[in-house]
């Protein structure tokens, strides 16, 4: 008797597991992060989408897309991972990510920089070929801006924003890298008195270097990478890190140091692990408030 409803019971949780498992690694959520900056004249709206992995939501993303058209923000900003740096089928297949992005650009100023994958098949050229030029180029035409360790500025809502393009080495496995602040100033440069005034957006993949962010002078780091651990649990949060660490320290959500913000999106899809349990994927709104004029045009 005891045992048939032992069994029972285990046999609904386990049911109930795969249930979860299945929602979460097929559907997304949107989840707002809001601050305020000096820097700003006017609130202005961010959407921050990464680490698609070539999901598709919908019939060709048109749940994905049709959702941040809903929200309408100012700007979207990507952090990159939209393939899977992995040959399927003879082929690595970056259509569902470069759709999703030619489709946003053709309505937003969309911003976007490297992550992991994209700079695994513009390093691997001797695997990869001349993919990566071509899918730059792709995205280029379509009016994203493409940021390889490079700036820009938006004069009219002073806004400046970088994108940080690390080497593979700082995305290994169980043995952090060391970031010295070389790392990123000889790649994007020093946060100069001239940009001082400007609200400085970092596009930044990994956030294991947060810190190290917040001292070169971000006012905004957007990052993705860790998938929301993969697996929540409640008061531990993510579970484990692409890099194998376990409990990782960031793991989605808002995060602050001094007048520093990151918000770590959970991104969207999954790769070699292809679940995501009490953690579907995740489309970013960031909303930051302007102190001199708070009415949005």
């Amino acid at each position: 008797m005891w045992i048939a409803i032992v069994t029972a019971i285990a046999l609904l949780l386990v049911g109930a597991c795969a249930l979860v498992i299945y929602h979460d690694t097929h559907n997304f959520v949107v989840r707002e992060y809001e601050f305020t900056s000096g820097k700003l004249k006017r609130d202005i709206t961010f959407v921050l989408l990464t680490d698609l992995h070539g999901y598709v939501f919908g019939n060709n993303n048109d749940k994905l897309i049709e959702k941040i058209y809903d929200i309408n923000p100012d700007y979207i900003l990507s952090c990159g991972d939209m393939f899977t740096a992995r040959y399927i089928d003879g082929k690595v297949h970056t259509e569902a990510g470069l759709h999703v992005l030619k489709s946003l650009a053709g309505k937003f100023p969309v911003y976007l920089s490297n992550g992991n994958h994209e700079e695994k098949i513009k390093s691997y050229t001797k695997e990869f070929g001349n993919l990566f030029d071509r899918y730059k180029s792709d995205l280029v035409r379509a009016g994203v801006h493409y940021l390889e360790n490079e700036s820009e500025e938006i004069p009219k809502d002073n806004i400046r924003i970088s994108g940080l393009e690390l080497p593979l080495s700082f995305f290994q496995k169980i043995v952090k890298k060391k970031m010295v602040p070389e790392d990123i100033t000889g790649r994007i440069g020093e946060k100069k008195a001239v940009h001082s005034d400007k609200f400085q957006i970092l596009i930044a993949h990994n956030p294991q270097y947060f810190e190290e962010y917040a001292r070169w002078g971000a006012d905004l780091t957007v990052s993705g990478h860790v998938h929301g651990g993969i697996i929540r649990l409640p008061i531990l949060g993510g579970v484990i890190s692409p890099a194998i660490a376990l409990f990782p320290k960031y793991d989605g959500g808002k995060y602050t140091i001094d007048d520093s913000t990151m918000v770590l999106s959970r991104g969207l899809g999954t790769h070699t692990i292809n679940v995501r349990m009490f953690n579907p994927g995740e489309v970013s709104v960031i909303k930051v408030r302007g102190t001199k004029d708070v009415t949005r045009s």
